[in-house]
C-alpha cells in the first residue's frame, strides 16, 4: 500500500501545544513519526516556523528526515496561488494561506491538513479552491483537519 503524502500547514504543528488541538495534532505528528504518512512542508511553513517558539520548532526537528518531503515554491505553485487570489477566494493579506493550498495541490498531496477554519478548512473555501483547481487542470484536493486523518485504524 502506498504511504499517503499529506501537506501540513503551520497550524497543525503549533496545534501540538494548543490545549484545543493538542490531541489530534499530536496524533497526526505521531503517524508521521511512525511512517504511516509523509509530511509535505513548503518554504512557507518553514518560514512561519522560524518565527514560532522553540517548543513548536522542536516538534518538526524531532521528526525523522525520511518522514518529510520539502515542497519548493515553484512558478507553477505561485501561478495557481495567483489564480486563487484572482478568484477572490481570499483577500491579499491571506496570500500565504492560498499558497499552502496551491503547494499541496501542485505537489499532488493526498490531502492538506490544517486548523485554519477561516481560510482553508471551510466548505465554501474548499469548493472555491477545487473549482479553480479543476479549471486549471488539477484534480480535487482533499482539505481536512488533523482530526480526520485516520490511517489503518479501527
Amino acid at each position: 500500500m502506498r504511504i499517503p503524502r499529506i501537506y501540513g500547514d503551520t497550524s497543525v504543528i503549533g496545534g501540538c501545544l494548543d490545549a484545543e488541538f493538542s490531541n489530534d495534532s499530536t496524533h497526526f505528528i505521531e503517524m508521521v513519526r511512525q511512517g504511516k504518512c509523509v509530511l509535505l512542508l513548503s518554504e512557507i511553513v518553514i518560514a512561519e516556523l522560524d518565527k514560532a517558539p522553540a517548543e513548536v520548532q522542536n516538534i518538526l526537528l524531532s521528526l525523522p528526515e525520511e518522514t518529510m518531503e520539502r515542497v519548493e515554491l515553484t512558478d507553477e505553485i505561485l501561478d495557481l496561488r495567483n489564480e486563487y487570489m484572482k478568484a477572490k477566494i481570499l483577500g491579499p493579506e491571506w496570500v500565504d494561506d492560498a499558497t499552502h493550498v496551491a503547494a499541496a495541490t501542485v505537489a499532488r498531496a493526498d490531502a492538506i491538513v490544517s486548523w485554519n477554519f477561516k481560510h482553508i478548512v471551510r466548505l465554501d473555501k474548499m469548493k472555491a479552491y477545487n473549482q479553480v483547481n479543476l479549471m486549471n487542470g488539477y484534480g480535487i484536493l482533499t482539505i481536512i483537519s488533523p482530526k480526520e486523518v485516520l490511517i489503518d485504524e479501527d
